[in-house]
């Protein structure tokens, strides 16, 4: 889509950021409607940022890193949760050539309670790294899971610009099991959940996404009984928590997310669902 509000385009190094201004990663939401309050545009590409980097404790997704190139990667021996890279990324409303343009960070920017590698970063408890301006400063940490704060609402500041998603090698190399359902084959994710459990204190987790308006987690000691995390999940998350749109009323995500949650923690405890 043409955006007739926008009179320049220029390079994220060349300037500083003013109100009217935009971040420009891989531009498939920014293209895909009118935005009216933007003036001007910030080509983050011309920064050259590596989409990934193999740091000592934690892989490093930039910001500007694709979809395509994310799940290019060839992941480490024991990255047992690396499948969820496909998985996520097949939950996407929209062909998979967007996989080429589409980065990780503007999925999460954006905040949408479907958005898949919002869903995908989370459930590997990746850690967002804030910057003022692009390459200025150390900026700021913050959870995904924190990140996200409702639908389209973010812990983002004017001017902030996300430069990476630091992901843990011990959130990857956990067990997963993943979970996704839409009211329609190729709809709009419902109800996106993903369990882990840590090979190393056998510690479970599960991360709710698309259902509700941000990221809800469960850490539990180890895989619980069907019971106790019927129970967990209910004291979490009351009927009013489940997000209402055209994809969904509210009482079928709950249905749906509480099904979900038993088939994964049903895998995940070596059962059958």
């Amino acid at each position: 889509m043409d955006l007739n509000s926008v009179d320049e385009v220029r390079p994220a190094t060349a300037t500083d950021w003013r109100p009217g201004d935009a971040w420009l990663g891989g531009g498939t939401f920014l293209f895909s409607e009118p935005q009216p309050h933007v003036s001007r545009l910030l080509d983050l590409k011309d920064l050259g940022w590596p989409p990934l980097v193999r740091r000592s404790d934690h892989l490093e997704i930039a910001g500007t890193c694709t979809v395509a190139q994310l799940r290019a990667l060839e992941p480490d021996p024991d990255w047992a949760s690396f499948a969820l890279v496909d998985q996520c990324s097949r939950a996407f409303l929209a062909s998979f050539k967007i996989w080429n343009e589409a980065t990780v960070g503007g999925n999460l920017c954006n905040g949408l309670p479907a958005g898949p590698m919002i869903s995908l970063t989370a459930a590997l408890d990746g850690e967002c790294v804030l910057r003022a301006a692009p390459d200025r400063g150390p900026g700021r940490t913050v959870p995904v899971a924190e990140f996200v704060t409702g639908n389209g609402l973010k812990q983002l500041e004017p001017g902030e610009v996300l430069r990476a998603v630091r992901v843990p090698y011990r959130a990857l190399r956990r067990r997963s099991a993943f979970r996704q359902v839409s009211l329609t084959p190729h709809g709009r994710s419902a109800a996106l959940l993903v369990g882990t459990s840590d090979p190393v204190d056998g510690a479970f987790t599960l991360t709710v996404t698309a259902s509700t308006p941000r990221p809800v987690q469960l850490r539990l000691p180890s895989v619980p009984s069907a019971e106790a995390l019927r129970t967990a999940l209910s004291d979490r998350l009351a009927p009013e928590d489940y997000f209402d749109d055209m994809h969904g009323h509210p009482r079928w995500r709950r249905h749906v997310t509480h099904l979900l949650a038993e088939q994964i923690r049903a895998e995940l405890s070596g059962g059958t669902t």
